[in-house]
């Protein structure tokens, strides 16, 4: 698979930023097969922007809306940015999921799925997936998203993807596909076809708090009980902040963590981000799912533990690269907001990580988050898990 990133900081004027962005492509020679992964910020005019492209690309034009970018020359927080995916021996089909609410969510999902592989002359090895699908009370936990998509499925098809992000307004984020924008939407893109990809996540969290609880009740992404008190009477007896309901902002930077145990005896361990609380039921709302009897801790982030972790998951993909001799020629990347601003806003400490290590003929594209999707290996078996994340770092080469 060929791939080419192009980029237009024009966001006012949908046709001259399409302009912009097609003549760049003139010279990259498409094949049979392919699809543009549009991330753009959220001021830009995005159904326009699709509409013009539509004129010109007769194959999907999918994405969605992020807080920022990252690309071969750095971070961008403006613009639109194409990564086009172009093959002989692969095949793109997309959809989208629209008007998702909690009743609704994993039919529409597994529905829309189905339509969407029928399209395929051979089954997917590969899902691309970006949502929308949160309201503000948070019902809906992302780890239900991915269990409905790897449900959708019915085999081990390997989920990357993410959470559309805005400036962090919680407001502006959205998901398109081929001109149609959804807020509370699940853009679904399955790759079927000569499709091999590598995967490593890392989530930066190598400093523990002095609080660790068993989870004794919870419900999805919901902690109502940890050891014997509510949640909420832990984090009074830890001295954390209690006193409103909306919380995300004052633990965006301190992460729990958490190890998921699996039935046939593997484990994976993820951060969760604290969303809200309930001063009623002591309860505390996650953005991913925390299960019954797993061990609950909080992490201590630092700007070091962020770079050092891109490092580590770039160190591992550039041996995948070297490997491959050649078989690698796309990188996909998504880095949570929350290690936006763990980094003070100096990007750099990301970029840094691939800047100038990057094989001139590879391609990058990578965005800022709400949270992340993507395969973990477990300690036991060595079977990967679609799962979701917090305060990750993610990358995957196809």
């Amino acid at each position: 698979m060929d791939s080419i990133v192009v980029y237009t900081e024009e966001i006012d004027e949908p046709r001259e930023a399409a302009a912009e962005l097609l003549v760049q492509t003139w010279e990259f020679p498409l094949k049979k097969h392919s699809l543009a992964l549009i991330f753009s910020e959220e001021e830009a005019n995005l159904p326009k922007l699709c509409q013009i492209l539509a004129e010109h690309w007769d194959f999907p034009i999918v994405g969605c809306t992020a807080m920022g970018m990252l690309a071969r020359q750095g971070y961008f927080g403006i613009g639109t940015f194409v990564l086009l995916m172009t093959a002989d021996d692969c095949f793109f089909a997309a959809g989208m999921a629209g008007g998702l609410d909690t009743g609704n969510y994993r039919e529409k999902i597994v529905q829309t799925y189905k339509s969407i592989e029928a399209a395929l002359p051979s089954p997917p090895k590969l899902i691309l997936s970006y949502g929308g699908v949160f309201n503000a009370e948070q019902h809906v936990a992302a780890d239900d998203v991915v269990d409905a998509i790897s449900e959708a499925a019915g085999k081990n098809v390997p989920l990357f993807g993410g959470l559309a992000a805005d400036g962090f307004n919680l407001n502006g984020f959205r998901v398109f596909c081929n001109g149609e924008v959804e807020k509370h939407g699940q853009l679904l893109i399955l790759i079927a076809g000569a499709v091999d990809p590598k995967f490593v996540t890392i989530n930066s969290v190598e400093t523990r708090a002095n609080f660790s609880y068993e989870v004794t009740e919870s419900s999805h992404n919901e902690v109502k009980r940890l050891g014997d008190g509510t949640f909420l009477e832990a984090l009074k007896h830890e001295d954390m902040a209690v006193d409103k309901t909306n919380v995300l902002g004052d633990y965006l930077l301190s992460p729990f963590v958490l190890t998921i145990n699996r039935e046939n005896g593997d484990s994976v361990e993820v951060a969760r981000n604290l969303s809200m609380l309930d001063q009623e039921t002591g309860s505390g709302t996650f953005l991913g799912a925390v299960p019954e009897g797993s061990i609950l801790s909080v992490g201590i982030i630092s700007r070091t533990d962020v770079q050092k972790s891109v490092r580590q998951a770039f160190n591992v993909i550039f041996d995948e690269i070297e490997a491959s001799k050649g078989k690698y020629k796309t990188l996909l990347c998504h880095s949570c907001c929350a290690r936006f601003l763990a980094l003070a806003s100096d990007t750099r400490e990301e970029t840094d990580a691939y800047s100038g290590r990057l094989p001139e003929d590879i391609s990058l594209l990578g965005m800022y988050a709400y949270g992340e999707y993507c395969p973990v290996k477990g300690n036991k078996t060595g079977e990967y898990y679609n799962l979701f994340h917090n305060f990750t770092f993610t990358i995957m080469a196809i």
